[in-house]
């Protein structure tokens, strides 16, 4: 039987530089680590913490984060975030490590640096995770995943996104890494970009093109008029990937109009099926933000951001442990628990 599993560390006083290699705990069989920063509000240490404890590893997740010094940073971290070639010779030379996720700055840097990248990875252009593989340290992206499940789990007719168009709200990783959900695990027959900088709506389809050259794929539909949206063929499905800010801008506002357009007029009835699932990837700081308050006055059904990082999580647990850990009674359910317990808390009124 293996020793409980430790609780996440804090820091010590002094913090290393950031060329000093990273040390790990001695007390630790395992440990993966949060590489990024910032790192203030990341779930992703008890998410992990959760899981290990529920399979008896002595094995914690480290928060590497380049915000030191102050106590404005949670969990506390061990180090600064150091550079790429300093973490990877770092986690290279040490035994005891498991795995690592990755989050901003490093999400599409440290792509070159790595043995492989999974279709995911590269589909998204994006590396949220590091796992071993034959010897090889493997970038993937689990958000992937996370957004799948998110949808399927929480829809009442997952069969009802097959050859429906679909729609991504914002301009940045999410909405990239949406794309390819939409197209491989939903089946949408084409996916409407909504966004307030046409800039960032034509990088992305100029790197649809280079990454999707086949003339067939369900297209990418550029919609910036609110009438058009109207008269357009409604979404199954949409995934949010923008903050919850209230839009300022002429941009940003004409932007809200156009997703207000999508989303139809408000006529919710008692007992009346839901127009579609919109996933709202942000949950800080809160969780019901004010796009999920339009989205389910108009009558769609609102999907929770933390079941995305829920689902994102637990395959990153699944690559490094090496087990389904879904499969794993009890685990699944500590989890959303943790998650629930932590955004509630949060969400309280600070006295």
């Amino acid at each position: 039987m293996a020793a409980p599993a430790a609780t996440i560390p804090t820091a010590p006083q002094q913090l290393a530089p950031a060329e000093e290699p990273i040390t790990t705990p001695s007390h630790l069989d395992g440990v993966a680590y949060l590489y990024g920063h910032p790192l203030l509000n990341s779930l992703s240490p008890p998410l992990h913490q959760t899981v290990y404890t529920a399979l008896g590893l002595n094995w914690s997740q480290i928060p590497l984060s380049s915000v030191t010094g102050t106590s404005a940073t949670y969990p506390p971290p061990y180090t600064r975030s150091p550079p790429i070639d300093t973490f990877l010779a770092s986690i290279r030379a040490n035994p005891k490590f498991v795995g690592s996720s990755v989050t901003m700055p490093w999400k599409v840097s440290i792509m070159p640096h790595l043995d492989d990248l999974t279709e995911d990875a590269r589909q998204a252009g994006a590396c949220n995770t590091i796992f071993r593989r034959d010897g090889q340290y493997v970038g993937t992206n689990t958000d992937c995943i996370g957004i799948r499940e998110a949808l399927l789990q929480n829809s009442p007719n997952p069969a009802a996104f097959q050859g429906k168009p679909a729609l991504i709200v914002g301009g940045g990783g999410t909405a990239r890494t949406a794309i390819y959900v939409l197209r491989k695990w939903l089946g949408a027959s084409k996916i409407y970009v909504v966004n307030r900088d046409a800039a960032e709506v034509a990088a992305i389809l100029a790197e649809d093109e280079r990454r999707n050259p086949d003339a067939n794929k369900p297209p990418l539909v550029a919609v910036t008029d609110p009438a058009v949206a109207a008269s357009l063929e409604a979404p199954a499905a949409i995934v949010s990937g923008i903050p919850n800010y209230p839009p300022k801008t002429p941009e940003e506002i004409r932007a809200r109009e156009v997703l207000e357009a999508f989303f139809g007029a408000s006529s919710v009835k008692e007992g009346a099926e839901p127009k579609g699932v919109i996933l709202e990837m942000c949950y800080h700081p809160v969780p019901w933000t004010e796009i999920a308050h339009l989205a389910s006055s108009a009558g769609w059904k609102v999907i929770l951001g933390s079941e995305a990082l829920i689902w994102q999580g637990l395959e990153q647990a699944k690559l490094w442990t090496g087990q389904d850990v879904v499969k794993v009674p009890g685990v699944v359910e500590k989890v959303k628990d943790m998650v629930a317990k932590t955004l509630e808390e949060r969400a309280k009124p600070k006295m």
